[in-house]
């Protein structure tokens, strides 16, 4: 709900990893992401503290929008608060509709001299993104797989050929370009092949509101049987008998909540339930292990798991349990062989791996394979025939370790640079000794690597292409800084800026955060970017508390009753960064997205002084309200990530930094919020009533743009163009703020 990244399809997205390389280079500044010298136009400002002040295309004199007030009450732990825009929640009002309407009508006038740069700016950006364009194939069951981009489509087109990629006949799977026609928002989430190559599932959403109807394909016929099962998380997983699938479906709060089995042909409306998640704080999700051998699934929340697994040879067998839930217990799973590997952090703060035969399951019976240690985070596991690969995180950065299964040899890839992210990629293949691998950073573009394991020979299959005769990696510099918070913590910054750059203070830069959920955010490189970049830009990632870049100790530092640590990083790494003169407070633009927004939303009442301007994506910030309500989408799934405000010690600390609750009569910065209609995960109406009483209250004349996506949700437009509209929105608002118009 409140995560940029989603963290609820988090499984099922790292199967699709291979996607990375084409969309890394369309995404804009997360969560969310040429000239020599950039061009500012500058007047004197004798009036004030600073000797020159930019000049803003901008309009201020255009009327805003006023939202109506109607008074609401809420009331709890005998402390009432008065919500006066409440009534934005009423989806179906359609004053609601006409104000949103109001406010996107608002930011186009008042952009209206900024908007050719703005085109300008998205035609450079989507000008570097290769029209025609086809991932790196992998092989699985004596298939290629890949996806390709056709020049001018907005969508992928996903393709298989048997045998040989020289001599195979290309199978077309999924046209996305064809089955979106007529559709304003067009998703495919998953596609599932069976065991014998011949049917495939796949998931369409055609809202944004991430509820999927999966479909059936016959890939030899190409017909799409009538087998349709709407309200799920979009993904089907193929028993071994070819006809069974089993799939997750959402409750009325968009929780994933049950499981079932649909054998084809069968009526889906008597499809058998398999499992019933009753717990509101648990989601439940379905995958088949890399053997083949097991149908998995996983009851997950914040802090606690619980796996249960059957032979996928006998789908309507009942399902046994791993381990059963504790409470602070996380563990994951994965087979081979005659056992089961179990990543836990049972006395194990950082994890440790262990293994268990698959009869005895319990806890009791594991067996350590890899110890748990201080200093590195394990995060996932990846298993072959011959080699144990192990994902780690040390001193804020990925690694990842290969182990021998016959003599425990092992050794680390490395990878050169101070800051990056390494992941493993597709690997659906047992019986291989070649890992694929995806490398990025701040100056290098997504890349794709095959690494023998056993020779420790690296071969690079593909490199994100940048249409841009300009553009050559060794004109950026990236280093990896560190910020003293106020209690003493290193907090690390990634950041990247054009060869030349000068350390005087007077660089434009953005600073840009999440610090939630422990999602870790990898300094990766964009494409959009290099527009900001080249105009004279530094761009900062903070990696602060409440993510988990520095181990669990990281994400538990920046949470529930510590979550102001998460804020307070962010301001300090601000004023680092003015104080180290790589800006000054009139040159510093903030981003966040979702949990992101809501750290720039607390940062924009909290120091509002440190910022120009500030960028908050589908924000969280109406915190207290959302996390009241147990009918809003996966509120009482986040209880230990934010605290139960029904809690009086969780309702008064979480009041303390809400930033809907603590706008106050008082200047804000340049303030730029988007958000989607449809939006599944922070409804449309937090960022509505946020700007609503930021225009009632603040005592500026800055700007205050509100965005609002009328036909998508949580993550904007679906199409790899129309989502770059949004980047070029958000970057001709800050440069523009920046007295840069070209």
């Amino acid at each position: 709900m409140k995560n940029y990244i989603d963290l609820s399809n988090y499984l099922y997205v790292c199967c699709l990893l291979f996607l990375f390389s084409l969309y890394i280079a369309c995404e804009s500044v997360p969560a969310t992401k040429q000239q020599d010298t950039a061009k500012r136009e500058v007047v004197e400002d004798k009036g004030t503290d600073t000797e020159l002040k930019v000049k803003s295309k901008m309009q201020k004199n255009v009327q805003a929008p006023v939202a109506e007030k109607v008074k609401k009450e809420l009331t709890i732990h005998n402390h009432t608060r008065t919500d006066n825009y409440y009534w934005l929640k009423e989806r179906e009002n359609q004053k609601v509709i006409d104000y949103l309407t109001a406010e996107n009508a608002y930011k186009d006038e008042v952009m209206k001299e900024v908007k050719p740069f703005q085109e300008e700016l998205y035609q450079e950006i989507i000008g570097r993104i290769k029209q025609t364009d086809e991932s790196v194939p992998y092989r699985l069951r004596g298939y290629y797989y890949y996806v390709r981009f056709e020049e001018g489509k907005e969508y992928p087109v996903y393709c298989r050929k048997k045998g040989s990629l020289e001599t195979g006949k290309e199978e077309i799977m999924l046209n996305v370009n064809e089955m979106a026609e007529g559709h304003e928002f067009y998703r495919i989430a998953s596609f599932q092949v069976s065991k014998n190559n011949e049917l495939l599932t796949f998931g369409v959403d055609t809202v944004g509101r991430r509820k999927y109807t999966i479909h059936v394909k016959n890939l030899a016929t190409g017909e799409v049987y009538k087998d349709a099962i709407p309200n799920t998380t979009g993904r089907g997983v193929w028993a071994n008998d070819n006809k069974t699938f089993f799939y997750t479906t959402k409750d009325s709060t968009l929780r994933s909540d049950k499981i079932f089995a649909h054998t084809l042909g069968d009526d889906v409306t008597k499809d058998k339930e398999i499992y019933h998640e009753k717990d509101k704080t648990f989601d439940v999700f379905v995958y088949k292990t890399k053997s083949d051998r097991y149908i998995m699934i996983g009851s997950y929340s914040t802090l606690s798991t619980e796996y249960r697994f059957v032979d996928a040879d006998k789908p309507y067998d009942a399902f046994s349990i791993i381990e059963p839930r504790g409470p602070k217990h996380e563990y994951e799973v994965d087979h081979y062989g005659d056992y089961f590997y179990i990543t836990t952090n049972d006395n194990a703060k950082n994890f440790r791996l262990m293994k268990t035969s698959v009869d005895k399951t319990t806890k009791d019976n594991w067996e350590e394979v890899i110890p748990h240690r201080d200093d590195v985070l394990l995060t996932g596991i990846t298993i072959f025939k011959n080699y144990l690969v192990v994902s780690e995180r040390k001193n804020g950065l990925r690694q990842l370790r290969i182990i021998r299964w016959d003599d425990q040899s092992e050794h680390y890839l490395d990878f050169g640079e101070p800051a990056y992210l390494a992941y493993v990629s597709r690997n659906p293949e047992f019986d291989t000794d070649v890992l694929r691998y995806g490398y990025t950073s701040l100056t290098t573009p997504n890349s794709t690597f095959d690494y023998n394991m056993t020779s420790k020979a690296k071969t690079l299959l593909k490199e994100q292409e940048v249409i841009d005769d300009k553009f050559d990696k060794k004109n950026y510099v990236t280093e990896r800084l560190y910020a003293t918070a106020r209690d003493g913590v290193k907090v690390p910054i990634s950041l990247v800026y054009r060869k030349g750059t000068k350390q005087d203070g007077n660089n434009p830069t953005l600073l840009y955060g999440y610090g939630s959920y422990g999602a870790s955010m990898d300094p990766y490189f964009s494409s959009s970017r290099l527009s900001l970049l080249d105009r004279g830009f530094v761009f900062a990632m903070a990696h602060i508390r409440g993510g988990e870049e520095m181990g669990r100790y990281w994400y538990e530092d920046g949470k529930l009753l510590k979550k102001k640590n998460t804020f307070t990083d962010f301001v300090d790494c601000a004023k680092y960064l003015i104080a180290e003169k790589w800006t000054n407070a009139d040159k510093l633009i903030a981003q966040g997205g979702s949990a992101g927004g809501l750290l720039v939303g607390a940062v924009s009442n909290m120091n509002p002084e440190l910022f120009k301007g500030i960028i908050a994506d589908v924000p969280f910030v109406d915190v207290v309200t959302t996390m009241l309500d147990e009918n809003i989408p996966l509120t009482t799934s986040e209880y230990d990530e934010w605290g139960n405000p029904n809690n009086k010690e969780y309702y008064d600390y979480i009041l303390s930094y809400s930033p809907y609750d603590q706008v106050a009569a008082k200047e804000y910065p340049n303030m730029l919020i988007t958000t989607g209609l449809h939006d599944s995960q922070v409804q449309y109406w937090e960022p509505a009533k946020w700007v609503a009483k930021l225009r009632e209250l603040k005592t500026d004349d800055n700007i205050l743009l509100l965005d609002t996506n009328m036909d998508a949700g949580h993550g904007g437009s679906s199409g790899r163009f129309a989502r770059q509209k949004l980047t070029a929105l958000q970057y001709a608002f800050m440069l523009d703020l920046m007295g840069i118009q070209e």
